[in-house]
């Protein structure tokens, strides 16, 4: 079964988006290492590449189902945050964005009648449960915390492989 046009123009704009998501955690990474936080800055760079190995995913996929993928015009990311809560806060907020998205692609998958979308969307939904989830943690953990839980959420994001 060859992907419908409506599935394969939207799954496009998440290429898209994806990309502007790499783009947005390299920015915040940038901005973490201007301010001292190495670990944070080296956390939000794998961020960053794991965005855009979603991006490559799907695009592979898409050339599998027979669809053309596309790279589309990139907006530009913001560069600079009050402070390492506000920056996780919309890193938080950015992650409950994604979802949305990848729960629309899926409903377009499921309407589609088309299983093969279904369960190569599947993945991502479970992986953003995750990424909301530890977005989340890290926020919660920094007002409840304050300046001591940032030093230690540096250290400790700065140890992810």
């Amino acid at each position: 079964m060859v992907i419908s046009k409506k599935l394969e123009k939207a799954l496009n704009e998440q290429i898209n988006a994806e990309m502007w998501s790499s783009n947005l955690y390299m920015a915040m990474s940038f901005y973490c290492d201007k301010e001292g936080f190495s670990g944070f800055g080296g956390w939000l760079k794998k961020q960053a590449a794991e965005e855009l190995e979603h991006a490559y995913a799907m695009a592979g996929f898409l050339i599998q189902r027979g669809g053309t993928a596309k790279v589309g015009k990139i907006a530009e990311v913001p560069a600079s945050w009050k402070n390492p809560l506000d920056m996780f806060k919309k890193v938080y907020e950015h992650e409950c964005h994604v979802s949305e998205l990848i729960n629309k692609l899926l409903d377009m998958a499921v309407a589609d009648k088309d299983k093969a979308s279904e369960d190569f969307f599947w993945q991502f939904v479970r992986e953003q449960v995750e990424e909301e989830a530890t977005a989340s943690e890290i926020v919660s953990k920094i007002e409840k915390f304050g300046q001591t839980a940032l030093f230690q959420l540096d250290s400790r994001l700065g140890q992810r492989k």
